[in-house]
């Protein structure tokens, strides 16, 4: 089977003279710094190992669990936020149906998946709770504190309809909890009601996580193979590992980089298939969170295309000039349809008769390739063999990999993610949490 490779081809024209060389003897000191746990935030380097290192034995109880939840329940509610559910959702949505929770189960063969807890609108919980009404359902909760605002909210009020409708005996069958080893609010809670508990690495940030048990027990509800999903992990990491001097990855880290300091300020990961969606979202907390620090990094943006070319489009093509671009090229199609003709041929498209969907959509993305470039934008080809669970695997490590190399060279902590507590101490003073008081006085003479 094949692995992720990338193609420079439409990149290499825009790059200043010298700038290759220079920048790749950063990148593989970078990455001799990621290998070796040397630099900054090594202690959350963990996931580097984990496609070969991972625990076995929680891996056959991910199996067993996964085999009840679709066995009873009609419906799995998904509670996390971030790393703790992004990963998963990429997953389910590239590798199932794209109209999966819409399929009779008997078509589907597990249940419908819902993700909860990312957002706080009433709105949306009041909407799913009329979606389980009547519905036997599970949860899987996904905190490594059990303490973070969005999905302890969610969890409140689901578990809260749960023991109504089950009592909490039989309630402690159906919530799994993937949350800290030993300590935290979820453990605790966990430990004292008997739900089954899967562990969030110490030695993995949430970001890289998905290939633990925060992704992959919902990634098994969705019926996708996570065998086969670590196998691609593996046998990508054991490719960039035996090609340490020039590899795709590193490739992708120092091409990257080379544009940043030429003034990109904007990467703009671009698809052509639905299924690419929350890959693309999974992304851009990857490289946002771990690069955008001290004022540096990259602002990792995303488009589905052709859907955006009629949106965002003029701006790509013509806007201001601070953009490169990464596509994700999907080189063996799921599914074919192919393009008849018709008598009349009103809609002039005869000329496409007998050419499959694929065909109009490889070469809708070379020829937008092709004006980007004219456009002056810098574009970066990343292969993707096909729409199965190896390939999704060896591109989860791929941009792993790669984010942990240009972390580095640009000179920040990759691991790390100092920004993101500021809005939360603003929100609990606002929110009139107990030991906030003297900010929440000075934040309400802001507003």
């Amino acid at each position: 089977m094949g692995l992720i490779s990338l193609n420079l081809a439409k990149a290499q024209g825009f790059v200043p003279e010298g700038m290759p060389e220079k920048m790749k003897e950063k990148g593989k000191a970078a990455q001799e710094e990621l290998l070796s746990r040397g630099g900054r935030g090594n202690e959350f380097t963990g996931w580097i190992d984990l496609p070969e290192a991972y625990d076995r034995q929680e891996f056959e109880r991910i199996q067993k669990a996964v085999g009840k939840i679709r066995s009873d329940s009609d419906v799995l509610l998904v509670i996390g936020i971030g790393g703790s559910y992004l990963g998963a959702r990429a997953a389910i949505e590239f590798l199932g149906h794209s109209f999966y929770n819409e399929l009779p189960k008997e078509k589907r063969g597990g249940p419908e998946i819902y993700f909860l807890g990312n957002q706080m609108s009433g709105t949306y919980a009041k909407e799913i709770m009329d979606v389980i009404d009547g519905k036997d359902f599970s949860i899987n909760i996904i905190s490594k504190s059990g303490t973070t605002t969005e999905p302890a909210i969610a969890f409140r009020i689901f578990k809260e309809i749960m023991e109504n409708r089950y009592g909490k005996t039989e309630s402690a069958k159906r919530i799994y909890a993937t949350t800290d080893k030993s300590k935290g609010a979820l453990k605790t809670l966990a430990d004292a009601e008997g739900y089954e508990t899967f562990v969030v690495p110490d030695d993995i940030g949430g970001r890289f996580s998905v290939l633990t048990a925060v992704g992959l027990l919902p990634i098994a509800v969705s019926g996708a193979d996570i065998e086969k999903l670590m196998q691609g992990a593996l046998d990508q990491r054991n490719e960039l590992l035996s090609n340490k001097e020039s590899n795709a990855a590193l490739d992708y880290a120092v091409y990257r980089n080379i544009f940043r300091e030429d003034g990109k300020e904007v990467e703009i990961l671009a698809n052509y298939e639905p299924g690419f969606h929350f890959v693309a979202e999974w992304w851009k907390q990857l490289y946002g969170e771990s690069e955008g620090k001290e004022h540096k990094g990259l602002f990792p943006a995303a488009v589905d295309l052709t859907t955006d070319l009629h949106s965002m489009g003029q701006y790509i093509q013509d806007g201001n000039r601070i953009l490169m671009e990464t596509v994700l090229d999907l080189n063996e199609q799921r599914a074919h349809m192919d393009i008849k003709a018709q008598e009349d041929d009103l809609d002039g498209l005869n000329y496409l008769a007998g050419k499959s969907m694929d065909f109009v959509n490889k070469n809708a993305m070379n020829g937008t390739i092709l004006a980007h470039n004219d456009g002056g934008v810098p574009v970066l080809v990343v292969n993707v063999p096909s729409q199965d669970e190896h390939s999704l695997g060896a591109l989860f490590y791929f941009f792993e990999y790669a984010c942990g190399i240009s972390g580095y060279i640009l000179g920040v902590n990759p691991f790390d993610q100092p920004g993101v507590e500021s809005y939360k101490k603003n929100m609990f003073a606002l929110l009139g949490k107990p030991g906030y008081e003297q900010l929440r006085d000075d934040l309400t003479k802001r507003l």
